[in-house]
């Protein structure tokens, strides 16, 4: 291939490339209704997903506060070798050596209104050189049932499941924040989606605006060259047209705010391809009269505020301290039962004469620590006691500190939760109040835009008759353009009313059919 052709060939490349190159580069267009925006950002929102993870915490700390009755299973094994010096000839001939095995297993419970419950079983076998033993090597074995139950302290289901009650609170508590955030996530993403909405019409209005300001300059200079219209004229109108698009540019500033707030509210840089992507809102305002009534909103809000219902169960969560720690002020009594069973068993020894003193050990009748097992577990020797334990600790009688700051943090959470009932109160009436007002100038702006439409349809024509000027013209297109974008602001204004209203309702997953277990529209 000859230079030339090479370099051709090159530039032939380096152009497929480059036009490739520029097509990639190219933003995408993600045509969305609102929504799909807010499934979006339920789905990539990281506030939200962070959230999500404090429930099923606390769904964990619940059954971590359930294991209390859980059974308690423990064993244990223990051998010991004992060796010691003989201090008489009778006893051992040089050293006494002793050897110990043990072995045990027990099950504790407790019920919940206190009781505790144990079965324990100790095996142990013990071989020693001693001389005048009976009884070598000796098994034991121990059958023990232990019951004890507070009289006073720590008497009580919600005594005993305090940790558990409080864990449940606090789970539904987590779950109310959760909604919270949902709700907030959602509201959030309304006004962005709307505000790029306001933000792509008010463009267009200014754009319209600036094109008949161009139109009506373009004319202008016609007629100035045929001598219809002073110079005057034209300065007017260059003006205005300069005017109009220095607004286009503030009004691409505000398309460009409103697209990077939706894009992070769905956190669209998660989803590598649509993370530089226009959104293009689909769904319209809607401008239709909506009944509210503020006692039903009123209802609504009590009903179902996340956050309301939080601070309820939390005033729940400080009665339960209360509750507890009045009675961790009575004195311990505890009322104590055992029964127990030994076993004995080993290698029974036969001396001379049937006499230990001898030392003439002339047989023996071997043992198995199966006896031992067995009399333990028929509790052929049975024994008993039953018993009562009184404790008196003075720090209770003396300080009461835990009960006083307890007491303290119920009335705080009470006060928490009337402060918190106003302020609902006080929400929900202003959102009731800016729905009613906002349709109001919905129907105001309306027809002051209609009026604007046909001040100027009547201004133009009588500028074609001569009897208007190009000054008042373009005053009057300010007007209709001002007209538009008041009359669509008041429009989102309404739309932003309605949706704030669910909010502080806190019907805003109900009316998107979201449930606590998807977060994700379900239409």
């Amino acid at each position: 291939m000859s230079t030339t052709r090479k370099r051709r060939f090159i530039s032939l490349i380096a152009a497929i490339v480059g036009i490739a190159a520029v097509g990639a580069a190219a933003p995408q267009e993600l045509s969305m209704t609102l929504e799909e925006c807010i499934l979006k950002a339920l789905k990539n929102n990281l506030n939200v997903a962070a959230e999500v993870l404090g429930p099923a915490m606390a769904r964990t700390s619940v059954t971590k506060a359930a294991e209390k009755f859980y059974p308690v299973l423990g064993l244990g094994y223990s051998r010991e070798n004992t060796n010691s010096a003989s201090y008489s000839y009778i006893d051992a001939a040089e050293q006494i050596t002793t050897n110990y095995n043990d072995a045990s297993t027990r099950i504790e419970l407790l019920l919940p209104m206190g009781t505790e419950l144990s079965a324990s079983f100790f095996s142990y076998k013990t071989d020693t050189n001693r001389n005048f033993q009976t009884i070598n090597p000796r098994y034991g074995s121990t059958l023990l049932l232990g019951f004890r139950q507070p009289l006073l302290k720590d008497f009580g289901l919600n005594v005993n499941r305090r940790e558990i009650l409080v864990a449940r609170n606090n789970r539904d508590i987590s779950e109310h924040q959760l909604r919270t955030v949902l709700i907030q996530t959602i509201y959030q993403v309304e006004e962005a989606y709307w505000s790029l909405v306001h933000s792509i019409e008010y463009l267009k209005a200014k754009q319209q605006s600036l094109d008949l300001a161009r139109d009506l300059l373009s004319k202008n200079q016609k007629e100035e060259e045929v001598g219809m219209i002073a110079p005057i004229e034209i300065l007017s109108a260059q003006a205005e047209v300069a005017t109009r698009e220095a607004d286009i540019l503030q009004a691409r500033v505000m398309v460009s705010n409103s697209q990077d707030s939706l894009r992070t509210l769905m956190n669209l840089e998660s989803e590598q391809v649509n993370a530089a992507a226009t959104v293009i809102p689909v769904d319209t305002p809607a401008s239709g009269k909506k009944d509210v009534s503020l006692e039903e909103s009123m209802a609504l809000a009590r009903e179902n505020r996340p956050d309301l219902l939080a601070d309820q169960v939390d005033l729940d969560t400080k009665e339960i301290d209360v509750g507890y720690y009045r009675n961790q002020l009575l004195p311990s009594l505890d009322l104590q039962a055992s029964y127990w069973s030994p076993g004995i068993s080993g290698t029974q020894i036969l001396y001379l004469d049937n006499d230990p003193l001898t030392g003439v050990v002339v047989g023996s009748i071997p043992g198995s620590s199966s006896n031992s097992i067995r009399d333990a577990l028929k509790f052929r020797y049975k024994n008993w006691s039953v018993g009562l334990t009184l404790t008196l600790p003075l720090s209770s009688l003396l300080t009461r500190s835990d009960y006083v700051l307890a007491k303290a943090g119920r009335e705080q959470a009470a006060l928490k939760l009337q402060h918190q009932e106003q302020q609902i109160a006080l929400e929900v009436r202003n959102a009731v109040r800016a729905v009613q007002t906002n349709y109001e100038r919905v129907q105001a702006y309306q027809l002051a835009r209609e009026l604007a439409a046909g001040k100027l349809e009547a201004e133009e024509k009588k500028l074609l008759v001569g009897l208007s000027t190009n000054y008042i013209v373009l005053q009057y297109q300010r007007d209709l353009a001002d007209a538009r974008t008041a009359e669509l602001l008041s429009i989102i204004d309404y739309n932003l009313s309605l949706a704030n209203l669910e909010r502080v309702q806190g019907t805003t997953l109900k009316s998107w059919k979201i449930r606590l277990e998807d977060p994700a529209p379900d239409r």
